[in-house]
């Protein structure tokens, strides 16, 4: 029986199946939180359409949901400094509310 080897500096082996590496559109996320974790709901709204579906659910500790929005951070300021600014939305434009469930920001 052969035994695998520790991964040399203690990198991680990932494992990406096809079907997860294709990837989830969603053009919305909620926020919610309790004192021990984040929710954040990845959501598709469609145009014309009055029912909107969570296509994916991320639960992470408050540490963990820390870190990704410093991942974020860099990594848009990454982009930024590669393809200029971000433009954001005109604030006039809001998505429609309730959806149920706590309210979050997005």
């Amino acid at each position: 029986m052969e035994m695998e080897q520790p991964n040399p500096e203690g990198s991680i082996d990932v494992e990406l199946s096809e079907d997860i590496a294709e990837g989830i559109y969603a053009n919305l996320a909620m926020i919610a939180h309790s004192n021990s974790e984040f929710i954040l709901d990845f959501i598709r709204l469609m145009p014309g359409i009055p029912k909107a579906k969570v296509k994916s659910r991320i639960i992470l500790t408050p540490e963990h949901a820390k870190r990704l929005l410093a991942a974020l951070k860099e990594n848009i300021r990454k982009y930024e400094d590669s393809f200029g600014t971000i433009r954001q939305a005109d604030d006039s434009f809001r998505f429609p509310t309730g959806f149920g469930g706590p309210v979050g920001e997005a």
